[in-house]
């Protein structure tokens, strides 16, 4: 097959992309937290559960042979619980607070990326073509998803400025990123993992303001009623919106990142 029309077993990154990703991310905090905090398992064991979840999941996906829309998604949907357990676990539990772990998971996403680009010469989501980059690729995501719950935690709680005030800002910085897209000659895939490390705290947000006490200011939305929700509405946009495998390791077609 052609290298420029060989099929990746990763998405496309389009518009329905994002949609998923963040309703995946909401549903991660939501989910997280139903089982560290209203299951009162903690932080550590919520941590275990979910990250042991997560390495079991992409050993499947890294086995299959094309891209599965739904196995992928669940991937994507086991790093970020696992994301909300493990930042929690840090800012709080390990007594770092939440600049402490941000600080900590943006150096570990950082070395991650780096690591990666030294192997294979790119980071870019169109190079994602044998188990070896699959593996920096996940592994880049969790941290990045965990990276994503710290600073929600941090812009929501620490600044005072609220659930809705924390998604308005980082709505405000994705579009300033889709911006930077269409308007300059950034790096795709520089603005790809902007992007992608903004969605989970974005996601992190709506996922408080959905199950936090009202005097806490969220809605007191039931975590698991929430996540139900939220899940089958995953479920059917992954059923029902177009998707398809990116391309490797030619160049990223017009409306991908």
């Amino acid at each position: 097959m052609d290298q420029a029309t060989e099929r990746s077993k990763v998405p496309e990154v389009t518009l329905v992309f994002w949609i998923i990703k963040i309703l995946a991310t909401t549903l991660g905090e939501t989910g997280g937290d139903a089982v560290s905090m209203s299951m009162d398992l903690g932080y550590a064991l919520s941590s275990v559960i979910f990250i042991s979840i997560f390495v079991v999941a992409v050993i499947a996906q890294i086995a299959t042979n094309k891209f599965r829309p739904f196995l992928y998604w669940f991937v994507v949907i086991a790093t970020t619980t696992a994301g909300t357990t493990m930042a929690d676990f840090a800012d709080r539990s390990l007594g770092v607070g939440y600049p402490g772990g941000a600080s900590l998971l943006f150096v570990l996403l950082t070395a991650s990326l780096a690591v990666w680009y030294w192997f294979a010469g790119s980071i870019s989501v169109n190079t994602v073509s044998t188990p070896g980059i699959e593996t920096f690729y996940w592994v880049a995501i969790l941290f990045s998803q965990t990276l994503g719950t710290a600073l929600g935690d941090w812009m929501a709680d620490t600044n005072g400025l609220g659930y809705e005030g924390g998604a308005l800002v980082f709505s405000a910085g994705l579009v300033l990123i889709a911006v930077a897209y269409f308007y300059t000659g950034l790096s795709r895939t520089l603005l790809f993992w902007a992007a992608f490390i903004l969605t989970r705290p974005l996601g992190a947000t709506l996922g408080d303001l959905l199950d936090k006490p009202l005097d806490s200011g969220g809605l007191a939305f039931s975590r698991f009623y929430a996540s139900a929700i939220l899940a089958a509405i995953i479920i059917a946009c992954v059923a029902l919106l177009p998707q398809r495998a990116g391309t490797h390791p030619g160049k990223p077609q017009a409306n991908a990142i």
